[in-house]
């Protein structure tokens, strides 16, 4: 994707706004590499919530989410205090996997782009098992960021 273009159907893509602590930022004054996935992280929870199914609810539909890859190609560096944005959309529906693709954009310019899959377990004994159709659901349709 084009460092300035927009995804294509931004309808379905989850955007959630953040600001850089000044913890955040490393020596050379941009965000450190390591909390760009604490912000994936905390943005897939609010993609969730926005789509009806929300992670409280997981546990009792009987199953939960382990992290299989994650990558992230970085452009530029986010600096502190630079009001951002992180979006996440799915990227992938698999049979017992899928891929959400995230991007961090400022300015409506994209500073990272990256992927994280996830496998679906059996929350009684971590199992894999086939993605649950109300996870499936929730997915909704397959716009890549990337």
């Amino acid at each position: 994707m084009d460092q300035s273009a927009p995804p294509a159907d931004l309808d379905q893509v989850f955007a959630q706004p953040f600001t850089p602590r000044f913890y955040e930022i490393d020596g050379q004054g941009v965000m450190f590499n390591m909390w760009y996935l604490a912000y994936v992280d905390e943005a897939v929870t609010g993609f969730f919530v926005h789509r009806g199914l929300p992670y409280s609810r997981w546990p009792d539909l009987g199953f939960d989410v382990r992290v299989a890859h994650a990558e992230l190609d970085w452009k530029e560096g986010i600096e502190g205090g630079e009001r951002s944005e992180v979006l996440i959309s799915t990227a992938r529906v698999g049979g017992r996997s899928f891929t959400l693709d995230f991007a961090f954009r400022r300015d409506g310019r994209l500073t990272c782009t990256g992927c994280v899959v996830y496998v679906t377990v059996s929350t009684g004994d971590s199992a894999v098992i086939p993605l649950p159709s109300s996870l499936i659901e929730a997915l909704g349709p397959i716009v890549p960021l990337r």
